[in-house]
């Protein structure tokens, strides 16, 4: 099949269609949807950000002198730092 076939066969597409079909058939559960992705964003912020400092806890245990050299360089920037 050549690639042209693709483009012109609406099947090869996907389910494009049914998703549009429900976005407009369900304006009502549109705010609750909206909610629930919110919630679910914050989430995955939250799984995120404890994954990260994780790292850094991680990062820090395996390289102790780059780990003491960036407490270090953090000091010097908060001891310059002028309010």
């Amino acid at each position: 099949m050549a690639d042209g076939d693709l483009r012109d066969d609406p099947a090869a597409r996907g389910p494009r269609e049914g998703r549009d079909a429900e976005g407009m058939a369900g304006v009502a559960g549109d705010a609750e949807d909206a909610q629930e992705s919110d919630a679910a964003r914050r989430r995955r912020r939250a799984q995120f950000l404890r994954e990260l400092h994780e790292a850094k806890q991680l990062r820090d245990r395996v390289q102790p002198r780059r780990a003491r050299a960036a407490r270090m360089r953090q000091q010097m920037r908060m001891r310059t730092f002028r309010w």
